[in-house]
């Protein structure tokens, strides 16, 4: 086996008390492969008992592949403690968060995170929702909201009240005209502050407006946040397709469930009269092709 192929089976065990795996948390310190031997190098320095734990999973999962007599398993203790990585957070009494996201734009994304918690509120759940999407947010425009949200004297912010959801967005800071033109660590923090600052109280869903991709807002999610599971918005393009597959193994890299995915623009209903490439107009029900009517 190669190291890429050993640092592959790494990174299927997730570090103590945490979604990620120990590869993204960088305790691997080196990779060592000779013909059936192989010695893994780990960075980590938590109690003695911990180490022993971490070292028998390495050992059985490499020795379950069958490939190796030898597996050697060195500890160094010059990195990251427990202590030292930060605890994914999640706003204080908010039970879920759901993720809306999609691999491209124009897929209507934001428009079905809105109904998503439309739908919950209407079943009788307390709801927020929060439009991630700093560069383009939609929900202002979608809810026809125009206000800004209010600001305690301790800093934090207070969602707006929109026919019983708790709702914010960048939009509703920046005004909707006003370009936010930002590098990353800016959009990372501004993420963070959605979640640390924001007063969202009890909920017991708050559903996520991502922006389209997997860019900087998805990284700061996943390894920041305590996301409960993902819904991923295409439509039948193949494109839209391909891009979904990239957004489904990004949630499951960093342990997210995705829970499913919803093609959105599915059927389009034309008013007026269609007409084949003759010309001709075409019957309700049926669409000429090839010199033969079909149905």
């Amino acid at each position: 086996m190669t190291k890429n192929q050993v640092l592959k089976i790494l990174s299927q065990i997730n570090y103590p008390g945490f979604n990620r795996d120990i590869v993204s948390f960088g305790l691997i310190d080196d990779i060592s492969v000779s013909d059936d031997n192989v010695q893994i190098t780990l960075k980590f320095s938590a109690e003695k008992s911990k180490q022993e734990e971490m070292k028998k999973r390495v050992r059985e999962e490499l020795e379950s592949l069958g490939k190796f007599k030898n597996v050697n398993i060195v500890m160094t203790g010059a990195t990251q403690s427990m202590g030292n990585i930060a605890q994914p957070m999640k706003p204080e009494k908010v039970k879920n968060i759901i993720a809306v996201a999609s691999g491209k734009g124009g897929v209507g994304k934001s428009t079905v995170a809105a109904n998503i918690a439309c739908s919950f509120s209407r079943k009788g759940y307390k709801v927020g929702l929060l439009d991630l999407d700093i560069y383009g947010p939609s929900l202002p425009i979608i809810l026809g909201i125009n206000e800004s949200p209010q600001i305690t004297q301790d800093k934090k912010l207070i969602p707006l009240n929109w026919n019983g959801l708790k709702v914010l967005s960048f939009g509703f800071i920046s005004g909707n005209d006003s370009p936010a033109i930002w590098r990353g660590p800016l959009v990372a923090r501004m993420t963070e502050q959605f979640f640390r600052d924001v007063l969202w109280g009890d909920l017991d869903y708050l559903i996520l407006d991502l922006p389209p991709g997997t860019g900087d807002v998805q990284l700061t999610l996943t390894q920041k946040i305590q996301i409960s599971g993902a819904v991923i918005v295409t439509t039948p393009q193949d494109i839209a397709l391909s891009d979904v597959r990239k957004g489904a193994d990004m949630f499951r890299k960093v342990n997210t469930p995705v829970l499913g995915v919803i093609e959105n623009m599915s059927g389009l209903t034309l008013l007026g009269t269609v007409f084949d490439s003759e010309n001709n107009p075409v019957k309700s029900g049926t669409v000429k092709m090839d010199n033969k009517e079909s149905t």
